[in-house]
C-alpha cells in the first residue's frame, strides 16, 4: 500500500538537503502524495574539523538517520550511497537509486585549471584516502593535505589560501549549483571514482509499506551499477578507508566493472564485463583479480 505521507531522513548540510529534494521529488513522482523532511544530525557533522582517519568505525554520516528508521522518527531516508557502510543496520535496506549523476572526481583550483596547471609542491585538499593516494600515482609532485567540512567550507579554505586546490565529487558540485567552479572533470578510467559516488540511495525498514513504496523510484541501471562497486568494496573487507575506487557503467547490454586499488606495490587495476543482472558476482570476480 502506498502511503499518503512519509517521512523522509536526511542530514542538514545544504548537499544533502539538495539530494533530499531530488528524493523527495521522485518519491512525489512515484505515487506518493506528501513527503516531508527530517533533518538529522550525525556524527561526521558534530565532528566537522576531526580527521577522517581518526574516526572510529563506518557510518559517521548515515548511523543516526539508520537510527531515526529504526525507532521510528522517519520512514525513509536519502544517503549519498557511498556514505553507506558495506553493511546496514539489522531490519533496514536500500530500497531505491535515483538515476546516478556525474561519477567523476572534480579539480578546483584557486587559478582555474584543472591537475596539469598546478606548480610542483601545490597542495590539494582531499579527506579522501583513495583521492589523495591516486593523487600521489598521478603526481606524485603534489602534497595532499586533509581537509573536512562540507563543500562551501572546502571551497572558503581554497579562496582564503589555505589550499591551492580541492579534489571533489562532481556530482556534489552539480547538485549544488557550483559546476563553474571545475576546473577538471577527471577521466574515470585513470582517476577511478569511489564506489557508488554520484548515486542517491533511498534506505528503509525491510518488508515495510515505505520500502515497497520507495521501490516505484528505484533506477535499475544505477542500482546494478551500485551493488557491482558495493559488492567489490565488501569482498575485499573494506569501508570509508580503504583507498578503492570502482565504476561500473553499461556498455552493449553488458555491465562493464573497473576498478583501481592503491596497494603497497603500487596500484592495481582490474576490469571486467559481466550479466546485469548478477552485479554481486561481477564485483566478487574484480575483487579476486585486484588480490
Amino acid at each position: 500500500m502506498t502511503p499518503a505521507r512519509l517521512r523522509l531522513a536526511t542530514r542538514g548540510s545544504a548537499l544533502a538537503l539538495a539530494q533530499a529534494d531530488l528524493a523527495r521529488a521522485a518519491l512525489v513522482a512515484a505515487g506518493i502524495g506528501e513527503v516531508a523532511v527530517v533533518v538529522v544530525r550525525t556524527t561526521g557533522d558534530r565532528r566537522p574539523e576531526t580527521p577522517v582517519e581518526a574516526m572510529e568505525g563506518q557510518g559517521w554520516f548515515t548511523a543516526e538517520l539508520e537510527t531515526a528508521l529504526l525507532d521510528g522518527r522517519a520512514d525513509a531516508a536519502a544517503h549519498s550511497a557511498k556514505d553507506l557502510p558495506t553493511e546496514l543496520a539489522p531490519g533496514l535496506r536500500v530500497a531505491a537509486h535515483l538515476p546516478r549523476a556525474d561519477v567523476r572526481d572534480a579539480v578546483v583550483s584557486r587559478g582555474g585549471g584543472g591537475l596539469d596547471g598546478l606548480a610542483a609542491g601545490s597542495t590539494v585538499g582531499t579527506s579522501s584516502v583513495r583521492r589523495a593516494a591516486l593523487l600521489g600515482a598521478l603526481r606524485p609532485d603534489l602534497r595532499p593535505v586533509p581537509i573536512r567540512g562540507n563543500v562551501d567550507t572546502r571551497l572558503r579554505k581554497l579562496d582564503e589560501g589555505q589550499v591551492d586546490a580541492l579534489l571533489l565529487a562532481a556530482a556534489g558540485l552539480d547538485r549544488l549549483g557550483l559546476g563553474e567552479r571545475i576546473g577538471e572533470r577527471l577521466d574515470p578510467r585513470h582517476f577511478v571514482p569511489a564506489p557508488a559516488q554520484g548515486a542517491v540511495a533511498i534506505e528503509a525498514a525491510s518488508g515495510s509499506d515505505a520500502a515497497a513504496a520507495c521501490a516505484a523510484a528505484d533506477d535499475p541501471p544505477t542500482s546494478a551499477a551500485v551493488a557491482a562497486e558495493r559488492a567489490l568494496l565488501a569482498e575485499l573487507g573494506g569501508g570509508c578507508l580503504l583507498p578503492l575506487g570502482a565504476w561500473a557503467r553499461h556498455e552493449d547490454g553488458r555491465l562493464v566493472l573497473c576498478a583501481a586499488l592503491v596497494a603497497d606495490d603500487g596500484v592495481r587495476c582490474a576490469e571486467l564485463a559481466g550479466d546485469p543482472g548478477r552485479p554481486e558476482e561481477l564485483g566478487g570476480r574484480v575483487a579476486e583479480q585486484l588480490r
